[in-house]
């Protein structure tokens, strides 16, 4: 998953749209409009920082989200929930099947 999917699954979970997550940033809306449209790595840091903290998480973290296809980092922010490594292995797993499903 890429750095701008991954800000937008995260603005979803903490149920924001773009307007309220541009508002929590501190960054004008259109601007974060135009960093998801053309890419968060086309983006200036400064703007990147602000929406890594308003989502709470840090640059380190994006990152690592976008070169590990570990469904766990992402689970790990959803609302603040714990996952049990079981549940973690669920969640894999049915990550996996809707993948599958793509070849059908």
């Amino acid at each position: 998953m890429d750095k701008t999917e991954i800000i937008e699954k995260l603005i979803e979970e903490k149920n924001l749209n773009v307007r309220s997550a541009a508002i929590k940033a501190d960054i004008p809306y259109t601007t974060l409009r135009s960093m998801l449209k053309r890419g968060i790595d086309n983006s200036s840091v400064g703007n990147v920082i602000k929406l890594c903290k308003a989502l709470d998480i840090t640059i380190d973290e994006l990152e690592r989200m976008s070169t590990q296809d570990d469904i766990s980092t992402i689970a790990a922010h959803h609302d603040g929930d714990d996952f049990t490594e079981e549940e973690l292995e669920e969640i894999k797993n049915f990550k996996e099947f809707i993948k599958s499903r793509r070849n059908q």
